[in-house]
Parts: C-alpha cells; sequence; structure tokens
C-alpha cells in the first residue's frame, strides 16, 4: 500500500518535471532517511558543543587573567576570521593524520576519531566563538549594582560568574544566540566534504547516479529549512518565557 501511494506520488509530481523516482527504489531512500537523521544527529551534537564552548570561552575572556583571556581572544579571531570549510580540512587532513601517525608509533591501535566526531568538533568551536561574543557581552550588560550585591553575600568570582552573570547574560544574549544556532544547523552540510553520510552526501550519491540534482537539492532546502524553523522556534519560546519582568516591555 506504501509503495503504492508512493508510486501515484512521483507520477504526480512527474506531471510537474520534478523527477523523484529515486523513492521507489528501497535502498535509495533508505540512504537518504538515513542521512536525514544524521543531520538531526550532527546538529544536536554541535548544539550542546558549540553552548558549551561558547560558555567555557566566554568565562575565559571575562576571567580577568590575561593568561586566560589572551589565549581566549587569540583562539577567537583566528576561529571566526576564517572558513569552516577550510578549518574542517585542516583538522581532517592534516591533524587527523598526525594524530593516526602518533598513535600507530605508540601501538596505540587506531585513531577512535571518524569524520562524524571531526565534523562536531570543528562545527561546534567555529560557532562556539560567536556564542562567546554574545555571551561575552551579555555578561559585560550585567549591572554593577548587580554584582556588587553578589559580592557583599560573599560569592566567589566562580559563583559570581555562574549564579549571576551567565544566568543573566543568557537572557541577554537569547536573540543572537539564536541566530547564531540556526546558522550553525545550516553549517553541518559542510560534513559532506569529508564524506560524512549527512543528507546532502547522500543526496550527492544519488543524484551522480540519476538526473534529478534539482529535485534532491528542494528537499535538502526543505529539510534544513524545517530544522532551522524549528530550533528558531526554540529559541523564540525560550526569550519570552525567561524575559526579566520589566525588560522590553
Amino acid at each position: 500500500m506504501n509503495d503504492s501511494l508512493l508510486a501515484q506520488g512521483v507520477q504526480a509530481l512527474k506531471g510537474l518535471g520534478l523527477n523523484y523516482a529515486f523513492v521507489l527504489d528501497v535502498a535509495e531512500r533508505q540512504a537518504f532517511v538515513r542521512g536525514m537523521f544524521v543531520t538531526v544527529q550532527l546538529a544536536l551534537l554541535t548544539i550542546a558543543g558549540s553552548l558549551a564552548a561558547g560558555v567555557a570561552l566566554a568565562a575565559a575572556l571575562t576571567s580577568g587573567r590575561a593568561w586566560l583571556a589572551r589565549p581566549a581572544r587569540a583562539f577567537v579571531e583566528v576561529t571566526r576570521n576564517t572558513p569552516t570549510l577550510v578549518q574542517l580540512y585542516c583538522a581532517f587532513l592534516v591533524l587527523n593524520m598526525l594524530i593516526t601517525q602518533q598513535l600507530r608509533d605508540w601501538g596505540a591501535g587506531n585513531n577512535p576519531l571518524t569524520p562524524f566526531v571531526w565534523v562536531v568538533i570543528v562545527v561546534s568551536l567555529h560557532k562556539g566563538v560567536f556564542h562567546a561574543e554574545a555571551l561575552r557581552a551579555g555578561i559585560e550588560a550585567v549591572p554593577a549594582t548587580t554584582l556588587e550585591a553578589a559580592r557583599s553575600l560573599g560569592f566567589s568570582q566562580r559563583q559570581l560568574l555562574v549564579r549571576v552573570q551567565l544566568p543573566l547574560a543568557v537572557r541577554f544574549a537569547l536573540p543572537s544566540l539564536t541566530n547564531n544556532l540556526v546558522d550553525l544547523v545550516k553549517m553541518t552540510a559542510v560534513a559532506s566534504a569529508i564524506a560524512v553520510g549527512d543528507v546532502t552526501y547522500e543526496s550527492i550519491m544519488i543524484w551522480s547516479q540519476r538526473d534529478n540534482v534539482l529535485e534532491l537539492l528542494l528537499l535538502i532546502l526543505l529539510w534544513f529549512g524545517l530544522l532551522t524553523w524549528l530550533v528558531s522556534l526554540a529559541g523564540r519560546w525560550l526569550e519570552q518565557h525567561l524575559r526579566m519582568p520589566g525588560d522590553g516591555q
């Protein structure tokens, strides 16, 4: 029954000049669906990884300690001013090779860092620096009187950051963070450059066998459009529920 419905749908779209015959091939259909789920996995892992990296970098940038702030600033400047794809190639083709060679020299076995892991690391760090700048601005926007009140209660510098500055900074920075996360979801498409089986890579594999580039690109756009819309929706929900009383009203 499902195959019959698919065939009818493919035939109807063919009348519009769109060739979606690949969905009738079980292997190609499963490959495309698998690529969609890989893209979701990449998005979820890089969202978590980038936020963690952003918090760590923002804490270093606003620590007031030169030995922490200066390396963090250098990392931010280098990372945000170079293309993500170039960083991915450098990490996978250079660092990965060096790690593999070193592990062989030590007799420690195979390199556990797969292409999927490299994409998560590189994209997380790349977008993490943008989160860090947004959070840094939020931390610096916390009123001095609030900080003085917290210090008068005996808060240490770490407690001040965790309990006062970061919670307020996240609220201030939510619009920027949401925008960064929307961009991050789209950025996961670079995974196809090192043969990670995301939706883009699987689509390339399919259209290399069929003349349906336009049709698959439309599906890719729709899938990323859905994912970014969900992230944007979650961001707006958080903005409404974490809005500070009286702020913007």
